[in-house]
């Protein structure tokens, strides 16, 4: 009988993205498996898009908080544990290590052999909960330093009796779409303000990037990112484009289509990594450790705990496009 496995991992929108390379790991070992995935409604459309997914159950939490005794909560949270429990799972992971994750977890049925399972303790610069570990029925141990692709793969592994150092998915979300553009994204918006990039950079890196023939692109999801992409863009010329506000999925069908991005540390950063793009991710504090790109040659971090200039990123750039693969992934 395939393997029955349910991933919890609710947000944020770099983490979900990370999380889904557990994915290829588990069909890589159970090609039978079906996969189910609880997650916010806000990321269910690009939970959709990570291959070998099965089926996507939206949850509201963060929204059900604003009004937790409406009727209409009331009758949404009745609707999504009919949804949860349609199926009965082998095994039900808690990749978030928060109690309001376990207890999404613990809601999920079981088959008769089967068992939830969280972290068994906080590793460095990742959130955790120390009562997840007796709210479920398993807990794994971790390493203190961990980067976080890793953990969530060790958790999977340990959970499933598999190898952790099997080879990780290059690729975990759509493939990527090789056009005759030379389209590159300049992923500058962040939700976090030290993690920004300096307009006066992108600027100068935009001038020399279009020097060597890459037109940009320029995504943007509030009016303060608008207003700089617009700045940015008139400064540039017609070979910039702004791309409108749409979706998380719709981002990333375009990035696809793309053939890199130069980010900071922000979920679109963590996209472009699961697209297997050419990448650089910018970081203006000491997290690369933690969730900068690892393990390919054409996906590079720069910077650190200050952030980098404008020479060190374009250098960066010319590497990772130096060593690009030259067929689709």
């Amino acid at each position: 009988m395939a393997l029955q496995l349910l991933i919890v991992k609710l947000s944020s929108l770099g983490d979900v993205v990370q999380t889904a390379a557990v994915v290829q790991d588990v069909l890589r070992r159970f090609p039978d498996a079906q996969i189910d995935w609880v997650v916010e409604e806000a990321f269910a459309p690009l939970v959709a898009l990570v291959g070998g997914v099965r089926r996507v159950i939206p949850v509201a939490q963060r929204r059900w908080r604003k009004s937790r005794w409406s009727v209409v909560t009331r009758r949404e949270r009745a609707a999504f544990l009919r949804d949860l429990r349609t199926e009965a799972y082998d095994v039900v992971l808690d990749f978030q290590g928060l109690i309001k994750s376990a207890l999404v977890a613990r809601q999920a049925r079981l088959r008769p052999a089967g068992f939830s399972a969280s972290y068994a303790n906080g590793s460095d610069a990742c959130s955790y909960e120390w009562p997840v570990r007796w709210l479920l029925r398993r807990s794994f141990a971790m390493p203190q330093r961990i980067h976080a692709v890793a953990r969530y793969r060790l958790l999977a592994a340990l959970a499933l009796g598999y190898s952790a150092q099997e080879p990780a998915a290059v690729r975990w979300l759509l493939p990527h779409a090789v056009t005759p553009s030379k389209t590159l994204v300049f992923a500058h918006g962040t939700t976090r303000a030290d993690n920004e990039w300096s307009p006066s950079n992108w600027l100068a890196l935009g001038h020399q990037l279009i020097a060597q023939g890459f037109a940009l692109a320029l995504p943007q999801s509030n009016n303060a990112e608008l207003a700089r992409a617009q700045t940015l863009a008139q400064a540039w010329g017609p070979q910039t484009s702004v791309w409108p506000r749409e979706s998380l999925a719709d981002v990333t069908r375009r990035m696809a289509a793309c053939v890199g991005v130069v980010g900071v540390d922000s979920g679109l950063s963590h996209i472009a990594v699961a697209l297997g793009l050419p990448h650089v991710q910018i970081f203006s504090q000491d997290r690369a450790w933690r969730a900068g790109p690892v393990g390919c040659a054409h996906q590079l971090a720069v910077g650190g705990s200050t952030a980098p200039d404008v020479a060190a990123v374009l250098e960066a750039w010319n590497t990772v496009w130096a060593t690009r693969p030259q067929e689709p992934m």
